[in-house]
């Protein structure tokens, strides 16, 4: 399960079904230099995204990805 206090980068190596979602929101996660150290709640509050909203859709991709 995906919470608000994993690290970006972290979210993208265990789950990287996840890529979809970040792009989706127009988080390019992957080119960012600091996603190993910035939580999700962090990353979501930097882009004016609900973090419960991306949690949402985070952890049903990497469910059904599993």
């Amino acid at each position: 399960m995906i919470t608000k206090d994993m690290k970006i980068g972290e979210i993208i190596r265990q789950h990287p079904a996840t890529i979809q979602v970040f792009s989706r929101h127009r988080l390019e996660c992957l080119e960012c230099q600091i996603a190993d150290l910035e939580t999700l709640e962090h990353g979501a509050g930097i882009h004016n995204l609900s973090v419960e909203t991306l949690l949402e859709e985070l952890n049903r991709v990497a469910d059904a990805a599993a």
